[in-house]
């Protein structure tokens, strides 16, 4: 979509989220560089928790506004295998322990979700739906599962002594996505804004929208900015 055809409500949306992974990634950054004891509150726990789901079905809905999906999708995927290099550098210095590396985080599977819509964008919304939510069940049913190979993990399923730093495999996380674009098909199918008049205008809510457009710029820059910060502090109070 052109940007002055972008639907408003969706990129406020998206940059509420971003704002969130800011904050979550802050307080683990205080808990694991800092060694602070923070007893999290019932609200983090759930953004924790259920916060990237929503992204990801955020992310599967606005699939269905735009286009070049396979081509974003390499872009996000090498963002994603940046993130795994930087974090295994830091690994490697000795900055983090190895569980800080980034094996398959978010940005890996948004990127192959991308690749893999024009695969089954013409797709009936009812078998879609349906093939969603069995990936969903199939997902949360192969949690944690454990398989001696080591090239399963993107699907979700664990070889011995796995760890990630962020990890969303594609199950069920890919069924998640489908159900954002069954969402994008019924809700948005005539692709214009379901929340018309000038709320989009208030202060709070065009910075929000801000950073829903720069959404996968501020997910690449807002940690190595953070963790300076919260070093730079360690540092001064030495």
């Amino acid at each position: 979509m052109k940007k002055n055809e972008r639907i408003w409500e969706l990129d406020a949306l998206r940059g509420l989220c971003i704002l969130c992974v800011i904050f979550i990634h802050f307080m683990f950054d205080l808990v694991y560089f800092a060694d602070l004891a923070i007893a999290f509150h019932p609200v983090y726990i759930f953004i924790q928790q259920y916060g990237g789901v929503v992204f990801v079905i955020l992310s599967g809905l606005c699939a269905t506004l735009g286009r070049k999906s396979f081509r974003r999708g390499i872009l996000v995927f090498a963002c994603g295998m940046a993130i795994t290099l930087v974090t295994f550098v830091m690994a490697k210095l000795g900055m983090a322990a190895s569980d800080v590396i980034v094996r398959f985080g978010v940005l890996h599977l948004l990127g192959v979700c991308m690749m893999l819509y024009p695969l089954y964008k013409k797709l009936p919304t009812m078998p879609l739906a349906f093939l969603g939510v069995i990936l969903v069940i199939l997902g949360y049913t192969a949690t944690n599962t454990v398989v001696q190979t080591h090239l399963l993990f993107p699907i979700g399923f664990l070889y011995p002594g796995f760890s990630s730093g962020d990890y969303f495999p594609l199950l069920p996380h890919l069924g998640w996505y489908m159900l954002g674009t069954v969402l994008g098909r019924t809700l948005y199918r005539e692709k214009k804004t379901l929340l018309p008049g000038s709320a989009k205008d208030f202060f709070l809510i065009r910075f929000f929208r801000f950073c829903g457009r720069q959404s996968l710029w501020i997910y690449l820059a807002h940690q190595p900015i953070v963790y300076g910060l919260l070093e730079l502090i360690l540092l001064l109070k030495k």
